[in-house]
This record gives C-alpha cells, sequence and structure tokens, in this order.
C-alpha cells in the first residue's frame, strides 16, 4: 500500500449501515412498499414500487442498483482489510492466496445457489450474481495490489472504453439484429450463446451475469477500492466534511458522464454498460458519501442499528433467503392477521412478515456473534 494509507484498519460504521440497507431492499423490503402502493394507491408508492422492479432493457430503476452498490461496497472494504494484513506482516503470497480462493469461492457458492447440486448440468444456471461478485472483486483487488494510484484509474477506464467499443465493432448477426445494443444484437450475448453452458437468465439471448459482461463489473468494484482508498489514508483526515465534499462531487460527476456516454452506449443493467458503471458508480459513491457523513462523521448511529443487523451478516440472509422457506413462518405467523383484515392488506402485512422474520434471525445470529464471512 502507498504511504498515505493508514496502517490499522478503522472499521466504518456506515459501510455496515449501508450494506445493510442495500440487502434490507432483496430480504423483503421491497414487498413492504409494493404493498403500500396496492393498499393506498398514492402516487408516491406507485412510483416507487415501479422503482424497485428492473427495467426491461435500456434504462435505469432503483432495483437496477441494489447488485453493483453491494459489488461497490465489497470493494470499499479491501484497501482496509489489505492495510490490516499488511500491518501484521503478512506474505503477498497469503494475501493472494486469499484473494483467489474468495473470487472462486463465491464462484462456487454461486452456482450451487443455483441448484448446483441437483447436477442437471445441461440445465443448470452457470453465471450468478455471487460468481460475478467473487470474479469482479477479485481481479480489481489484484489490479489494485499490483499498481499505483494513476494506473488503478488508467485501468478503470480502459476497461471501459474497450468493453464499449467492443460493442462498436463487433455486434452479432446471427439472430439477424443490426443494433449492437439489442437484446439479439450485443456481443456479451452472443458469448453467452457460444461459449456458456446450461440455461440463461434473466433475458432469453444471454445471461445478465454472463461471461463478457462480467469484465465492465471489475470497474464497480475497483471504484469502491479507490473510495476505500480515499478513505482509509491520512489525506484531509482532520477535514472530514471536505472529505464528503469530494466524494459528492465526483459522484455527481460520474452521474453526469453516465448520462452523457448513455447517448452512445446505453444504460442497461444486463450489460453492465460503461455508461451504466458510471452513472451507477456515482449514485453508489452519492449514497455512501450521506451515510459516511451522518454515522461516521456526525455519529448519528442509533438509527442504522435495523441496518447494520443485516449489513453484518449479507452472505447468511441472501444464502438463508434460497434454502429456508421464510414464506411458511410468515403465514404461521400472520395468517390470523391477513384473515382478518381485507385483501388489499395481505400483500403489505406478508412484507413486513417476512423482513421482520428475517431480521430477527439475523439479530439472533448477531447477538450470538456469528457471522458468515466468505
Amino acid at each position: 500500500m502507498e504511504s498515505k494509507t493508514t496502517s490499522s484498519a478503522t472499521r466504518l460504521h456506515s459501510l455496515d449501515a449501508l450494506r445493510g440497507f442495500d440487502m434490507f431492499w432483496i430480504m423483503g423490503g421491497e414487498s413492504i412498499f409494493i404493498g403500500l402502493a396496492s393498499l393506498t394507491g398514492w402516487p408516491v408508492f406507485k412510483w416507487w414500487a415501479e422503482q424497485l422492479e428492473h427495467v426491461p432493457w435500456h434504462g435505469f430503476h432503483f432495483y437496477d442498483m441494489i447488485f453493483p452498490l453491494f459489488l461497490f461496497i465489497a470493494g470499499i472494504s479491501f484497501p482496509f482489510s489489505l492495510a490490516k494484513r499488511t500491518a501484521m506482516n503478512d506474505s503477498r503470497k497469503s494475501i493472494y492466496k486469499q484473494v483467489i480462493s474468495r473470487g472462486l469461492l463465491l464462484l462456487l457458492l454461486g452456482i450451487i445457489y443455483n441448484n448446483g447440486i441437483n447436477f442437471d448440468f445441461a440445465h443448470m444456471r452457470y453465471g450468478s450474481v455471487l460468481g460475478r461478485i467473487g470474479l469482479a472483486w477479485m481481479f480489481a483487488a489484484l489490479i489494485f495490489m499490483n499498481s499505483k494510484l494513476t494506473f488503478r484509474i488508467v485501468w478503470f477506464a480502459g476497461i471501459l472504453i474497450v468493453y464499449w467499443l467492443m460493442f462498436l465493432l463487433f455486434p452479432a448477426h446471427d439472430l439477424g439484429a443490426t443494433d449492437p445494443f439489442s437484446m439479439q444484437g450485443n456481443l456479451a450475448g452472443y458469448i453467452d450463446r457460444l461459449m456458456l453452458p446450461g440455461r440463461f437468465c434473466c433475458y432469453e439471448y444471454g445471461d445478465s451475469e454472463g461471461l463478457l459482461s462480467t469484465i465492465p463489473a471489475i470497474c464497480t468494484a475497483l471504484l469502491g477500492m479507490l473510495t476505500g482508498q480515499f478513505i482509509s489514508s491520512q489525506y484531509l483526515i482532520n477535514k472530514p466534511i471536505r472529505r464528503v465534499l469530494y466524494m459528492v462531487l465526483a459522484a455527481i460527476g460520474l452521474i453526469i458522464l453516465g448520462r452523457i456516454w448513455n447517448i452512445a452506449f446505453p444504460i442497461n443493467k444486463y450489460l453492465w454498460s460503461s455508461s451504466f458503471v458510471c452513472f451507477v458508480g456515482g449514485l453508489s459513491l452519492l449514497l455512501f458519501a450521506l451515510f459516511y457523513l451522518i454515522i461516521d462523521v456526525w455519529q448519528y448511529k442509533k438509527w442504522a442499528f435495523f441496518f447494520v443487523v443485516i449489513g453484518l451478516n449479507p452472505i447468511t440472509i441472501y444464502l438463508t433467503g434460497r434454502i429456508v422457506n421464510f414464506g411458511n413462518a410468515n403465514r404461521f405467523f400472520f395468517k390470523g392477521l391477513t384473515e382478518l383484515l381485507p385483501e388489499t392488506w395481505t400483500p403489505l402485512i406478508n412484507g413486513i412478515g417476512i423482513t421482520a422474520i428475517g431480521w430477527i434471525f439475523l439479530y439472533i445470529l448477531y447477538k450470538k456473534k456469528i457471522f458468515l464471512k466468505v
């Protein structure tokens, strides 16, 4: 690490809270607000309910940033853990081993999550959220460990520019499409159809976590690592408000860049387009700056406890939600209440019930100090 970076890592409570805020939406939070929209019919809730669905192709909804925000957060943590291990005189070989092992383990967990242990290899899905997090974070960490700040920025820009040019220069014509950014005509989908076995998700002509589109996700993780490097450094350490200001300005710059790039390379979560990386990266940085300001600078922490409990065990709730049927528990505890109230209340009560059961489960683990680390 550069000499500017602190040797001992200070835990960012804002990072745990932001991670929990991110996971809240996929552990039941979206169902609560969709239920509110259905129950009240209020325009603000109906608008937010629309934001809690993925866009069909080009464009952006809030729900499209849940995944990249988590990857961005994972990136922020790395400079702290690297500084800690360096201060403990861990060898670079052992750090490399840990980085690569973590990346490959997440890839394996992603396949298992997609019913890999059914051994139906012909119909198995090999792309996965966990797999992309593992690979993108791993390659970003290797870049971070082997370059200085200037070249980290060069890597970030270079990957995004080359990725864009690949789509322009090598459109897919096998399905008769002429638009290089369409579902049928994009290069990422073509490579998935050519090389990726099994079934696809979440569009017909390729996998949303496919092979080529994993490359720009490296930049999402790397942007998080650059943010973590900035926060863990001594730069403006006694002027935290200016730190926040710089992050806000950088976030606004990325958002503007993403919107401008959108004209030539549409913002698209399925392709993880270069404009998507910049736009969502800016939003993620802006959200982190807000959490950092409120929790770590102004020291208003109590309100965030609900999110911290979730944020300390994100992989646990993600995997448990796949393996354990929280819906059965929800029916056991809340079926009587739903039957007492009009049917229009059912989606809201179910959303609150599933979220509450998941949170209590995580709170028990929190009190027992049980945290699943990968």
